[in-house]
């Protein structure tokens, strides 16, 4: 009798072990792309950043929660113009100060699937050292190797204290204004 409880046990651990669980994203594959321009969308400038780490929790085939980080170090500019001096201006305190907070962070909250396979998520999102809740759709697709979720939201720049050209200073050039809005397009996969 001892033995056959110790089987179940077991078996039962297994099954739990195998429906859920943490799950390390694979960095090379996943990225950040992002796109920025002024307040009139004369002048567009887009790329990408990368993950330092990052890990998804799954339960029953369904994500229960996250956690990432962002190496802001690794912000690049692929649209070809003004590239070297466009990235050290990013990287300088007047926009995100990477010297001092190289990384940027999002943990997931709530998450809610909904029946046509979308996925609403609140996340609490840290830049600067500033924390904000963020709420954004994703989409979620398990593959038997690898678990790919890809979200597009647009973030208010202003909240985590980036106001470098912002269209809320007084007496900027209308022409030379920032949009306060970035537009993101993540793609996580897992290893």
């Amino acid at each position: 009798m001892k033995k056959i409880i110790i089987l179940l046990v077991s078996i039962s651990t297994i099954s739990i072990a195998q429906g859920q669980g943490n799950t390390k994203i694979d960095t090379a594959k996943s990225v950040i792309k992002w796109k920025g321009s002024n307040l009139f969308k004369f002048n567009e400038h887009y790329g990408t950043v990368k993950f330092l780490s990052g890990k998804i929790s799954i339960k029953e085939d369904s994500i229960t929660g996250g956690k990432f980080v962002v190496d802001m170090n690794s912000i690049v500019n692929t649209d070809g113009k003004y590239n070297e001096m466009l990235v050290s201006h990013l990287k300088h305190r007047d926009f995100f100060n990477v010297e001092k907070y190289p990384t940027a962070r999002l943990e997931m909250g709530n998450i809610k699937h909904e029946e046509d396979g979308q996925i609403e998520i609140e996340a609490l999102l840290t830049i600067k050292g500033i924390s904000k809740p963020v709420k954004f759709q994703s989409t979620f697709e398990k593959r038997p190797d690898l678990t790919i979720l890809k979200s597009k939201f647009i973030l208010d720049r202003t909240r985590w204290g980036i106001s470098y050209e912002s269209k809320g200073l007084v007496g900027s050039v209308k022409d030379e204004i920032i949009s306060d809005a970035i537009e993101f397009d993540v793609i996580v996969v897992t290893e």
